[in-house]
């Protein structure tokens, strides 16, 4: 980078938040999904986003690409850098601003991390539901870009479904605010809809109004062993038939069973076919009822139920569900994880098939996931290192979004597009449906300048 232009990263941010050397840049040349060849040209973390405008207007002079990055614990390849790009860090906007318990909502900054805001709802007796698996150090503004999920989404929803405001600078600089603060507002369009899911390739967002909601009054939490992974997949989609919604409902076959007891010696049954893994909240009464209805599907479906009876064995439970990527990844050097989501009622025809699709291509898939909504992780342990593998790896993945879109499914439940599954991306909605969203990108950011080539745009 040419001197002069570092002096003026620099000045916008200080000389102790501008990265520039191969040393320095190098953390930022891969996220949870892959690693890349290709190092940004600079890495800035500003402290305030009243000075990114300016990032964003040298941006432009220079002729670099902005890649918005949070903790880059992202999935899909979304923050990968390109040849000529600034990585902007949002990592130190990370003030709570409001905690407001008359109206029910917080106002955070980009850089927040998941689990602060949930901590400082619980200290004012509110609930923010949204749990991805990487709460702990995923930001904020990652969860509104790749709209994530979390084991909680069967029943309380997603990120967007708690978005009700953002601020953010588009790909002129200028300040753009969208939604607010109140229940209902039909101003103009729905920015806070068109964002969440954006990936960082429509703005640069800094700070989020969230939906609080109270709290439920009780839980339980169970554990229910099946000696068939099929039968546990009825058992999700009976429970949802019966109008029953579990606060969460998850799923965990054999291979991942044991590689989670392996790895955290946490006394899963390791014989089990699978495990359901559940909890239901609400009033007591509705949680006693339901509780009730619940045992009686699992029984009939042949699953042996063990309930949680104090917080430590129901931590247990939700530590064996949590660890089950990491337990995977210590496997095999490759780990490529998928989110293929079906409607409910299909959970059982995609498990068939994704067991099918293991046996057919001779690799090792372990299958976790958010059953009660769909949306399952089949996860391949492979070696990149093997090509005749990973060609066989790819016609598997293949096959996997295939069959998920032909049962009425969709290519990600809750990772998004970013460069992992961007040529799929019309196999889902057409030429068409494409085409109006490179449109869209184009008539926003004319320049590209705003994370170019992620999802294909």
């Amino acid at each position: 980078m040419k001197k002069n232009v570092l002096k003026k990263f620099q000045k916008i941010v200080g000389k102790g938040n501008c990265f520039i050397s191969p040393e320095e840049t190098s953390g930022y040349c891969f996220d949870a999904f892959a690693k890349s060849n290709v190092f940004p040209e600079v890495v800035v973390a500003p402290e305030n986003a009243e000075c990114i405008p300016e990032i964003i207007r040298l941006c432009n002079e220079e002729n670099l690409a902005v890649v918005t990055r949070g903790a880059g614990t992202n999935l899909s390849g979304g923050t990968l850098p390109l040849e000529g790009s600034c990585v902007l860090l949002t990592t130190k906007l990370n003030k709570i601003k409001e905690i407001n318990k008359a109206d029910h909502y917080a106002v955070v900054e980009a850089g927040v991390i998941t689990t602060d805001i949930a901590n400082a709802a619980v200290k004012a007796g509110l609930f923010y539901p949204p749990d991805p698996g990487s709460m702990n150090i995923s930001t904020i503004g990652g969860n509104v870009a790749e709209n994530a999920g979390g084991l909680r989404g069967l029943k309380y929803g997603v990120t967007k479904d708690y978005l009700m405001g953002l601020t953010l600078f588009d790909a002129e600089a200028n300040k753009v605010i969208g939604g607010g603060r109140t229940v209902k507002q039909v101003t103009g369009f729905n920015l806070p809809g068109l964002f969440a899911g954006s990936e960082g390739l429509l703005g640069v967002m800094t700070e989020f109004v969230l939906k609080l909601i109270p709290p439920p009054e009780s839980s339980r939490s169970m554990l229910v062993i099946y000696d068939n992974i099929l039968k546990a997949c009825d058992t999700v989609s009976e429970i949802i038939a019966e109008n029953i919604l579990p606060a969460t409902m998850e799923l965990m076959d054999n291979f991942t069973i044991k590689a989670v007891e392996e790895a955290t010696a946490i006394g899963l049954p390791v014989d089990a076919g699978a495990l359901l893994l559940l909890e239901i909240d609400g009033h007591h009464a509705q949680v006693a009822d339901e509780f009730e209805k619940v045992e009686y599907i699992c029984e009939k479906n042949g699953g042996h139920l063990k309930t949680a009876e104090d917080e430590e064995s129901k931590n247990k439970i939700w530590e064996a569900r949590r660890k089950a990527l990491s337990s995977l990844a210590r496997l095999k050097p490759t780990l490529i994880l998928e989110d293929a989501t079906v409607p409910r009622s299909k959970i059982s025809s995609m498990m068939s098939s994704i067991m099918d699709i293991s046996k057919r291509y001779e690799i090792t898939i372990g299958t976790f996931g958010h059953a009660g909504d769909g949306n399952l992780h089949p996860t391949i342990l492979t070696d990149k290192r093997d090509k005749e593998e990973m060609l066989r790896v790819e016609k598997a993945v293949d096959d996997i979004f295939s069959v998920a879109l032909n049962l009425g499914g969709t290519l990600s439940g809750e990772h998004g597009v970013g460069t992992a599954k961007a040529k799929y991306l019309e196999m889902e909605y057409g030429s068409g449906t494409v085409k109006f969203m490179k449109n869209l990108k184009k008539g926003v950011d004319a320049g590209n300048v705003l994370n170019p080539g992620k999802m294909g745009l």
